[in-house]
């Protein structure tokens, strides 16, 4: 063993030797990385300065020498600048090991886009600056501009600004290929979709350090997967003074790493400021005087810099990573050698083989780490066994084809210390490399995904990086073993808030997932998600709709999402005369008939349309579905291309060729993946004419009309707890239930099958003394797509028959008919559920202690009639108790 530790430990060296040498930057995830180690940037901004005669925006040689000496021994690694330097001030920053994000300055204030020969100057000035710096170490980035006003975007409008500044990113990457290129916005502007440059920079001025801890999750969720970094942070010690500066400074700092910054840029080095052609002399945000006297900031900012990413006082609770494997050899090598190289001073490792048959024990036995060797129970059963081994306050799972960031505890620990969340998850990124296959896996649709309710709150966490607090997987009886390959991460996640508490998300609490890099691989994996969604759906029906579809509460963060062919028009807030602070994109809601083909089960409808296409080889008429046919694949074909045109891709093909071939195969993913999600859904039974609730039938039930239900009751209760009741029992029946929104005129909804629902409305009489006559009105609700589909094919069979093709029209007969019979059965069924739920859920309530035991082990009435018989007399004897009562009052009255 202590022979597998030096080994070890001289590859870490090796890695550092490396590292130390010169490198440009790049991207990697959510961080910047120069040589093998991720480069978080403890910046501070120089200038603008004075230009001398000659127009140089820097001080002189020596001045500069100063400075950069002085910012390196107090820990900074990073310079912005806001004009280009020349190559003599990057030898300086090489020399003092500082890399320089090189501002490209243009005449960003003005309406540039009005005049070409301005535009045709722009674009020289980016060529110009991103050539004079081209290739030199000390680059770690070029800015495309810095806060273009708001008032100047929403003049041009948001898409003009983007394709300008995609123009002046396409001319500077000409000219440097391998060099970074950013765009530094500002919160007036947020809504700019700046995804084509690398990386995302932010000024942000906020005094609270609630304010920009709730601002920087909201970016972070805003921009994705990519590295944000903020361009300006500071506080003017000239009206704040110098020792709040300098506290500020602190909290601004630990807020901006603790949140997931690839780094921070301090604003400034100096109080010189040069605007406008004149001195500022106003304000002071300088860490330094204009005379280079050192402010408390700075010592501030160099004690927080050498603390990042996140500070060691902070606490480092036992954690219990758990990596379940089956047959994973040909990944978990990366995952373990990932997992030993973890920066967490308190953290062990269980591995649990799950009956692998292939060399997975063999890998396994060569780390320092726990082994644990099951027979093939699943998934569920192998997470279960890590967590009874670990003895960690915390226990976070990741799988056998990821591998985790190097800090990835500390950031999970950090959001556990920090909050009460029962759990907490991270993005899980594709790392590049892993072929043509894989990349376009990753922007292909099924992939595992994060839901965030909030910035901070998720609705649900995919397993290969989920952790959670031990106590409260344990009082959750752990993971459901029916789970045996996927769906046990939305099991628990749902289970967990239904016990009362949270799940959290950390955007810097990375794994690097590879993705199936095969076509047969992501094939089986879409049917085995299929599989897992009909299980799901069987334990959690009020989750899913009539067609067996789940409606996230929160808003989805994937790449590689269907895209709807008409996704709204996005909404953007600039406040009254373009004067918000803060301007936001609201993502509009498409409309639902756009949805509609997102759906797996829109291959159910072509291949229905097919068949009646092939129909009209017997009856001519029916080939009038032909164009019906058609549209329909081309919707389907339609929405491939859109979605496979919009795919990202980590490692640029500068061969026409492979670029061809990579959209190929991302657009047969995406043609395959309905398909094979389909395939497993129904061949589990989740099907959208799958049977659900009580199968009963009650014939009074099969007439379609509204019904009230009537009851009384002594035992006051709210209307909300009524309807909680009512809710609750009908969940029991295993049928899903919708509540009324802040819209609707009806209180719960609920169906049995595809074409029908119940609707229903409560109110309450209140007769005082807690006494309470409850009428709940239940309407039936027809689907318009029933009627149209019992309609059309009614008069097909009835056009066919005066044709005299009789087998055509009795085949088009039965099916209408069949839809007919069947919507009426739901009705009956879904009918005599809702009454039911009705009236179980008020008799358990108005019982005593004592009723209510011997009623738990009752099956309830056996019929609707008996059930309503038992609730009239209640309502008889009740009504004379009362009559009793109130003559017996009255005599009282007359009495006094």
């Amino acid at each position: 063993m202590g022979g597998i530790f030096i080994q070890m430990a001289l590859d870490r060296i090796k890695k550092k030797s490396l590292s130390l040498t010169p490198s440009r930057a790049e991207i990697s995830g959510k961080f910047l990385r120069v040589g093998n180690e991720n480069f978080y940037v403890r910046g501070v901004t120089y200038g603008t300065f004075c230009p001398n005669q000659e127009g140089y925006n820097f001080p002189p040689s020596e001045i500069v020498e100063f400075d950069f000496a002085s910012m390196a021994s107090c820990g900074f690694n990073s310079v912005r600048t806001y004009t280009v330097p020349p190559r003599s001030l990057l030898d300086i920053a090489e020399k003092h090991k500082l890399k320089v994000l090189v501002g490209l300055p243009w005449e960003q204030h003005i309406t540039f886009l009005d005049d070409a020969k301005i535009v045709a100057e722009i674009e020289d000035k980016i060529r110009e600056g991103v050539t004079m710096c081209a290739g030199h170490p000390a680059v770690l980035a070029f800015s495309l501009g810095n806060e273009i006003p708001a008032q100047i975007v929403r003049w041009y409008g948001k898409s003009r600004i983007e394709a300008f500044l995609k123009r002046l990113y396409q001319i500077g990457k000409s000219v440097d290929p391998a060099a970074l290129f950013t765009y530094v916005n500002y919160p007036t502007t947020e809504y700019l979709d700046l995804s084509f440059t690398d990386f995302d920079c932010f000024n942000v001025y906020l005094e609270s350090r609630e304010k920009l801890d709730a601002y920087l999750k909201r970016l972070h969720n805003l921009l994705g997967d990519r590295p944000l970094l903020t361009a300006e942070i500071g506080l003017d010690s000239l009206r704040n003074g110098t020792e709040l500066q300098a506290e500020t400074l602190d909290w601004q700092i630990e807020a901006v790493f603790s949140s997931g910054c690839a780094g921070a840029f301090i604003f400034a080095w100096t109080d010189e400021w040069w605007r406008g052609g004149c001195e500022i002399e106003d304000w002071d945000f300088g860490l330094t005087t204009r005379d280079r006297k050192r402010k408390p900031a700075l010592g501030s900012v160099s004690r927080s810099f050498r603390e990042v990413p996140l500070r060691k006082r902070q606490i480092s609770p036992k954690i219990s990573v758990v990596c379940c494997s089956y047959n994973g050899s040909s990944t978990i090598k990366d995952t373990l050698d990932g997992l030993i190289e973890l920066d967490y001073p308190n953290y062990e490792v269980i591995v649990v083989n799950d009956g692998s048959t292939d060399g997975t024990t063999d890998i396994v036995e060569k780390y320092p780490f726990r082994l644990i060797s099951t027979a093939n129970w699943g998934l569920s059963n192998a997470r279960n066994t890590g967590l009874s081994h670990a003895d960690g306050e915390i226990v976070a799972y990741i799988d056998d084809d990821a591998y985790p960031d190097k800090n990835w505890l500390k950031y999970l620990a950090h959001a556990f210390s920090t909050s009460d969340h029962a759990g907490i998850g991270g993005p899980n990124i594709p790392p590049a490399g892993d072929g043509i296959i894989a990349e376009s896996v990753a922007n292909s649709p099924g992939g595992p995904i994060h839901v965030l309710l909030t910035d901070d709150i998720a609705e649900h966490i995919p397993g290969c990086n989920m952790a959670f607090r031990r106590d409260a997987l344990i009082d959750i009886d752990g993971f459901d073993p029916r789970f045996r390959a996927a769906g046990d991460d939305v099991d628990i996640c749902w289970r967990i808030q239904e016990s009362g508490r949270t799940i959290g998300f950390h955007p810097a609490a990375v794994v690097w997932h590879h993705r199936r890099n095969s076509v047969k691989m992501y094939w089986r994996q879409q049917k085995g998600y299929g599989k897992a969604e009909a299980l799901l759906e069987e334990k959690w029906p009020s989750k899913y709709n009539c067609l067996g579809h789940l409606s996230w509460g929160g808003r989805i963060y994937s790449k590689g999402l269907t895209q709807p062919l008409d996704s709204g028009n996005d909404l953007i807030f600039h406040g009254s005369w373009g004067s918000g602070l803060f301007q936001s994109v609201y993502k509009s809601v498409p409309l639902s008939y756009a949805l509609i083909p997102l759906m797996p089960e829109w291959l159910l409808i072509v291949g229905g349309l097919v068949c009646l296409s092939l129909t009209g080889l017997v009856w001519n008429p029916l080939l009038a579905v032909v164009p019906l046919a058609i549209f329909s694949i081309g919707v389907y074909l339609l929405q491939v291309f859109i979605s496979a045109s919009k795919a990202v891709y980590p490692t640029p093909r500068s061969n026409i060729f492979e670029r061809i071939f990579r959209f190929g195969v991302t657009a047969l993913l995406h043609f395959l993946q309905p398909v094979a999600r389909l395939w497993g859904r129904i061949s589990h039974g989740l099907t959208p004419w799958r049977k659900r609730g009580i199968r009963k039938i009650m014939p009074g039930f099969l007439i379609p009309r509204n019904r009230t239900f009537l009851r009384w009751t002594e035992n006051w209760g709210s209307s909300t707890d009524w309807l909680e009741q009512i809710e609750k029992r009908l969940q029991s029946f295993r049928i899903g239930v919708r509540r009324g929104g802040d819209f609707d005129r009806w209180d719960l909804e609920t169906g049995t099958g595809l074409f029908v629902s119940v609707r229903g409305l409560l109110t309450i009489e209140e007769h005082g003394g807690g006494a309470q006559y409850l009428k709940f009105k239940c309407k039936p609700h027809l689907s318009r797509f029933g009627l149209i589909f019992v309609g059309v094919f009614g008069i097909l069979s009835l056009l066919a028959s005066l044709d005299n093709s009789y087998i055509i029209s009795a085949v088009l007969g039965i099916i209408a008919l069949s839809l007919v019979c069947r919507t009426l059965l739901d009705l009956a069924v879904t009918g005599y559920n809702f009454s039911r739920g009705f009236f179980e859920a008020e008799v358990a309530t108005a019982m005593n202690l004592e009723d209510q035991a011997e009623y738990s082990s009752f099956d309830g009435f056996q019929s609707i009639p008996e059930l309503a018989q038992a609730a009239a007399a209640g309502v008889v004897a009740s009504a004379a108790n009362k009559t009793i009562r109130k003559q017996d009052s009255r005599k009282r009255a007359l009495k006094n």
